[in-house]
């Protein structure tokens, strides 16, 4: 009976090759082996043309298998190949199962998992079948290696003796075999879970496709592995799967479900006069004012194109940000809150990651067979399409900072660690969050002297905000205001829920927590941002692309005196073009308007003049950011150290410091500032004390 249900199966896949292959069957025939050695076999096509026998693929898979395949090499070719070794794959299930989802119940059974790949193995030889040679008498015996241990024959078939016995390789069969560790995507997890994650085994042609960091799909079946060693055994396995097939996904935000429904409601939205208003009231309602920084971010989520040119570089439409403020102003906040919307998001803390955990990391361990070193991905490797939101930026050490700056200007990474040479993708755009040098603004030092960070990784910040906390009676009100309106409206929540005898209405609760609801329902919003980073690509109209010329060649007029200092650089340039296409995409629009560029010039405009301005001249000065110093600072540098040049020669000793000062405040430079470029000289080792008091140049 088995027997005739095998033939019926055998021949109920040739009938679907038939059917709906035959043109794929032509061209694996003409290909094989070398260009491809496997058919792919979609599972909705089985449904269509059985039913039954695709449950029977999904609840039987390698039985199954070796029907299809046993089908393929009966089936008449139109040239004379035979496809011996040739794999049948099935994938496009209908539906993936979560990674953290996976039971008992799935054992044996043909599953879809989506996810990152954490790690991978390089692509090593497995033998499938072994060739023993007999040292006596020189018989071969074959014996088929499953997975699990090595198996060695009992005893020679020939002489009948126990060996010894080695490995003809000639006379063996081998295949490719990677394993490769399949990681829950950042988008998929809410509220803090830890990423579950599952291995894969795979084989053959399948093999060194993946590299760590690619978003992948992956079909295969669920198989177990017993805990503990040989000797000590335990009743609890581990999950790994088989897999039939891995396809690298680059769809942005694959799991995001998008219905007909939810487009018509995104449109209708996105139509609305009050659009930019609405999304602001969207980003942590619960935090009172930031209505420029709450743009900034929506801008930052929606990003601009990322263009590619014939030349093939690319230019990036990702947005860095960064949040430099006093303590207690709701930076981590409003960072986590972003991290809740972005459709893709990591969120990690300065103080708790290493270069190696924020970039990609060269471990040495078990996975696979034997030790050996793997690639492992980090946060920004993790965020790739997404958003890395990193808290407390200015804790970091600073050589695990210097591993952003290549991620956030190439956004690539580029890894040489024991012997593995390797460029990671980290598309993502990066959300920072820092306090000042000295824990709060001093407001008599210049802001860009008290931001701690190094001016290389600073420059490639598009925009810069400073968050500072000045007492001002109007404005406290209104924030105590808010907060405790706030806190009242949890409470009146958590009472309602909590308490059985509750005396408060739901009307009574509504009307309270609707002030500080968000004015787009946050699982809107996500969908929203998904919808538009997915179809809508802007494009600069003349008025914009004018707007914004002139705002840049303005500021840069202001810079062409020989005495005067570059206000902006060109990076600031592709900033505002960044920034106004993510204006445009708020409106699911395909033009860049005047509009977009005045509204993002003056984001930008306001910014600079937080950050850029030199306070001595009162004019913008781009080398406060870019260089760590303002240019009315070197020219004072130049004319000390002229100073001490000139005096060391007249005295024996070296220039005397109360002389150089009080030449320095006849050429009009302040006493104080003349003594602080001092100390900063003594600091760098430009200049040195032969003696107390006396100064020399080196």
């Amino acid at each position: 009976m088995a027997r005739a249900e095998n033939t019926e199966l055998i021949d109920s896949f040739e009938e679907l090759y038939r059917d709906y292959y035959r043109n794929e069957i032509g061209e694996l025939a003409q290909k094989y082996p070398t260009e491809q050695k496997s058919l792919y076999l979609d599972w909705q096509d089985i449904y269509r043309f059985d039913p039954d026998l695709a449950d029977d693929v999904q609840n039987h898979p390698e039985e199954l298998r070796d029907y299809a395949e046993e089908a393929l090499r009966l089936y008449d070719l139109p040239v004379d190949v035979k496809l011996g070794q040739a794999h049948v794959r099935v994938r496009n299930l209908p539906e993936t199962t979560d990674i953290r989802e996976i039971r008992a119940d799935h054992r044996g059974q043909l599953i879809s998992v989506q996810g990152i790949v954490r790690k991978a193995t390089d692509v090593k030889p497995k033998i499938t079948q072994a060739a023993f040679e007999c040292q006596r008498c020189g018989t071969l015996t074959r014996i088929p290696q499953q997975s699990g241990d090595f198996q060695e024959p009992h005893e020679c078939q020939g002489c009948e003796r126990q060996g010894p016995f080695r490995v003809n390789f000639d006379q063996s069969e081998f295949i490719d075999a990677q394993k490769i560790r399949v990681q829950e995507s950042p988008e998929g997890l809410r509220g803090g879970e830890t990423p579950q994650n599952i291995d894969v085994n795979i084989e053959d042609d399948i093999t060194g496709n993946v590299t760590a960091g690619d978003h992948v799909r992956v079909d295969g079946v669920l198989k177990l592995d017993q805990q503990g060693s040989d000797q000590d055994q335990s009743p609890m396995f581990d999950v790994y799967m088989d897999g039939f097939s891995v396809e690298i996904e680059d769809e942005q935000f694959e799991e995001m479900d998008i219905t007909e429904e939810d487009k018509t409601e995104i449109i209708e939205l996105s139509s609305e006069d009050g659009i930019y208003e609405k999304m602001v009231g969207a980003i942590a309602p619960s935090i009172y004012g930031y209505d420029r920084e709450k743009l900034s971010m929506i801008l930052q989520l929606f990003s601009g194109v990322t263009k590619h040119l014939p030349d093939e570089s690319r230019i990036r439409g990702d947005l860095h940000m960064l949040l430099i403020g006093d303590p207690g102003t709701g930076k981590s906040q409003m960072l986590s809150y972003i991290q809740n919307i972005a459709p893709r998001s990591v969120y990690t803390s300065g103080k708790g990651s290493s270069s190696a955990g924020l970039t990609a990391a060269a471990v040495r361990d078990d996975f696979g067979d034997g030790q050996q070193w793997t690639l492992e991905a980090g946060a920004l490797v993790l965020a790739d399409q997404g958003i890395a939101a990193v808290d407390e930026l200015d804790k970091m050490a600073a050589d695990d900072r210097s591993a952003m700056h290549q991620a956030l200007e190439q956004q690539e990474i580029s890894v040489s660690k024991a012997g593995i040479n390797a460029t990671l993708k980290s598309r993502c755009s990066l959300l920072g969050a820092a306090n000042p040098k000295y824990g709060r603004f001093d407001q008599y030092e210049p802001i860009s002297e008290q931001i701690d960070l190094e001016p290389a990784l600073i420059s490639r910040f598009d925009l810069i905000f400073t968050v500072t906390d000045q007492p001002n009676e109007a404005e406290d009100r209104n924030l105590a205001d808010h907060i405790l309106r706030t806190n009242y409206a949890g409470e009146l929540h958590t009472h309602r829920v909590e308490s059985g005898t509750s005396n408060f209405s739901d009307e009574e609760v509504e009307n309270v927590t609707d002030d500080v609801a968000p004015t787009i329902e946050p699982e809107l919003l996500r969908k929203y941002i998904a919808h538009a980073k997915r179809s809508c690509y802007p494009t600069m109209t003349e008025e914009a692309r004018q707007e914004i010329e002139d705002f840049y060649v303005d500021l840069r007029t202001q810079g062409a005196d020989e005495e005067a200092a570059v206000p902006v650089t060109a990076r600031k340039l592709e900033a505002i073009v960044r920034l106004a296409e993510a204006s445009a995409r708020v409106r699911l629009s395909d033009k860049v308007t005047s509009e977009d560029a005045s509204r993002v010039i003056d984001i930008v405009r306001s910014c600079m003049e937080d950050v850029g301005v030199d306070p001595e001249t009162g004019e913008l000065d781009a080398d406060m950011i870019e260089a760590g110093t303002t240019k009315s600072q070197r020219d004072r540098i130049k004319n000390l150290k002229t100073l001490i040049q000139e005096l060391e020669d007249e005295y024996d000793d070296g220039a005397p410091v109360d002389v150089v000062v009080e030449r320095a405040e006849e050429v009009g430079m302040d006493q104080s500032k003349a003594e602080h470029e001092i100390e900063q000289l003594k600091q760098k080792g430009e200049v040195y004390e032969p003696r107390t008091d006396h100064l020399r140049t080196t």
